[in-house]
């Protein structure tokens, strides 16, 4: 498999790491889009969060915690953003689950932008219990 998040994990590839435990990884993004921009992995190799057990998702959520509070003590940042793609059609360019920890900063030129749209509540109801019949607990 050729993946660059398993060849930094496996020490292949060069990072500046943040944190470590034994199940995730934390450290700079190459191509940060602000300063301090943040990535966050599982150690183990998974794609997608929906190809994620309960427990790989307790852990990554802990570490993005962790280093949400982190990054915004240590750049004084107004605020955060916090970012995961699954999926091509979502944007995901990496094919292992990552979430990115973006500091925010009055006029820093970022804009995040969804074109919302308004469906009467009849529609918004049919979708929601389409969905409810796949929630698993």
């Amino acid at each position: 498999m050729d993946c660059v998040f398993c060849d930094i994990v496996a020490g292949k590839e060069k990072a500046s790491k943040i944190y470590e435990d034994e199940h995730t990884l934390a450290f700079m993004d190459i191509g940060q889009v602000t300063k301090g921009h943040v990535l966050v992995i599982p150690k183990r190799h998974i794609e997608t969060i929906d190809e994620m057990s309960e427990q790989d998702a307790l852990h990554l959520a802990r570490t993005v915690y962790i280093i949400t509070k982190a990054v915004k003590q240590a750049l004084n940042a107004e605020g955060i953003n916090i970012i995961q793609s699954n999926g091509k059609a979502a944007g995901q360019h990496i094919k292992h689950i990552h979430f990115h920890i973006l500091p925010r900063f009055t006029g820093d030129g970022i804009e995040i932008h969804f074109p919302y749209h308004r469906p009467d509540r009849r529609t918004l109801g049919e979708v929601a219990e389409e969905i409810k019949k796949y929630v698993v607990v």
